[in-house]
């Protein structure tokens, strides 16, 4: 008798949610884990309590659930963390997650199963893995020169939780987009000083244009250019030249890199509070030297630079991600593997919310076209022209119409799997090793 395996799901932030609700409705058979202790990734364990979101709570909201009407229009991280446990509550979702349940290893055994080692020591054999695990959790941190001389903290953006880690010092945050904005800003308020050390600037844009959202000008029957045109008008009003305030002239087209929403650093800097600086050249004990020569005091580094789309537990072989991308089709999958889906490594622009459901529903359908092929689904979509994405943003807009497309194909995909598989009658993963698995094989675990 066959053994049905079940679907893995790693992580139970705001996508790995979505993707439970959607296999549980679709009645497959799953199990999750997150490695920390509850729900909600990145607005659990990783913002500071003054975070707000940027994007509104409309497009930030699920689809298929909105966000209470007494929240305000930018809400506040943990007004979206109740939110994401009210969403799991309401589709009973938490009894499904194991939490404190870390995975070590995630590769493919034989028979196109794979094999999943936790950290606690546990070994699971599973049809198909969600790697849902966020990409705002493997810091990406600077070298400084002199940094071992250097008297002060330096910390990641991650690492800073309240403005009490601000108070009184002298504070240089490198960055320019939203995290670095904030900290700066807030540094602006109770630091003895506040600096940003900017090696390329970003585009700063409003967070409200005539009392409304930023987003709520952006609509999908405008072509795409014509919205750019306009928005490049509309910022040449309301924030105009940059140099002015003393930041550098952005090198890149507005949109082409993620934006920083909102003008709050702006506003410190004409007021004095806060001073541009360029890229950091060295520390020196206690002071630091920029790439223009000039020195500053300061007992805080903040390094808001973001992070590496990374997944540790990957072997290196089916680790492809170049930079802030991952190497797959359909966003999600491998031409050459089924069975492993990689998702939410992309950053929307707008807003995730309305996107993410609407994914995982696609993916279910997926799931129910790979039960009838051989050949992974991966190798499907190269073989009907789709491409490995060539940045991780995209445009809300953009996305929804991709995933609406995609779905409307799924019976043109199908046939032409069902034309692949002629050539292609036993397709097997290739297996690779287990890391110290010696005496738990995927044979001998069968037999046990």
């Amino acid at each position: 008798m066959a053994i049905e395996y079940n679907y893995l799901i790693i992580g139970a932030g705001p996508v790995g949610l979505a993707h439970i609700k959607a296999l549980k409705l679709a009645g497959i058979p799953f199990e999750a884990v997150d490695a920390a202790d509850d729900l909600g990734g990145n607005w659990h364990h990783g913002v500071y309590e003054t975070a707000h979101i940027i994007s509104p709570r409309g497009l930030m909201e699920y689809s298929d659930y909105p966000m209470p009407a007494s929240y305000p229009e930018f809400p506040s991280g943990k007004q979206l963390l109740s939110y994401y446990n009210e969403y799991a509550a309401h589709f009973g979702l938490r009894e499904h997650i194991t939490f404190n349940k870390k995975v070590e290893f995630v590769y493919p055994a034989e028979k196109n199963i794979w094999q999943v080692k936790y950290v606690d020591g546990e070994i699971k054999f599973y049809k198909g893995v969600l790697v849902c695990n966020g990409h705002h959790w493997d810091k990406r941190n600077p070298v400084f020169e002199g940094a071992n001389s250097f008297n002060g903290m330096i910390i990641h953006s991650k690492d800073y939780k309240s403005p009490d880690q601000l108070k009184g010092k002298h504070v240089i945050v490198v960055g320019a987009g939203n995290s670095a904005c904030d900290v700066a800003s807030e540094a602006a308020r109770v630091g003895a000083s506040s600096y940003m050390s900017i090696r390329s600037s970003a585009w700063f844009l409003p967070k409200l244009v005539a009392g409304y959202p930023l987003s709520h000008f952006s609509k999908n029957w405008l072509p795409p250019y014509f919205q750019k045109m306009m928005l490049k008008l509309g910022l040449r009003i309301t924030v105009g030249d940059l140099t002015r305030y003393g930041l550098p002239k952005p090198d890149h087209d507005v949109l082409t890199k993620h934006p920083t929403i909102g003008t709050e650093a702006l506003h410190y800097i004409k007021h004095g509070k806060l001073t541009p600086k360029p890229g950091i050249k060295r520390l020196l004990g206690d002071e630091v030297e920029f790439t223009d020569g000039s020195k500053v005091k300061s007992d805080l580094i903040v390094t808001a630079t973001g992070f590496h789309l990374s997944y540790p537990f990957l072997p290196k072989e089916l680790h492809r991600t170049d930079g802030a991308f991952a190497q797959v089709y359909g966003r999600s999958m491998l031409a050459d593997y089924k069975g492993l889906y990689l998702i939410g490594w992309e950053q929307v622009r707008g807003g995730v919310g309305a996107c993410v459901p609407i994914g995982a529903d696609v993916l279910v359908a997926l799931f129910n076209m790979q039960d009838k092929l051989n050949v992974p689904i991966g190798s499907v979509l190269k073989e009907a022209g789709y491409e490995i994405p060539k940045s991780h943003l995209i445009g809300m807009f953009d996305l929804l119409d991709q995933l609406k497309r995609m779905k409307k194909k799924i019976p043109k995909l199908l046939k032409i799997g069902k034309v692949m598989d002629k050539k292609h009658l036993d397709f097997q993963n290739k297996v690779i090793p287990f890391p110290q698995s010696k005496n738990n094989s995927f044979a001998e675990l069968i037999v046990n």
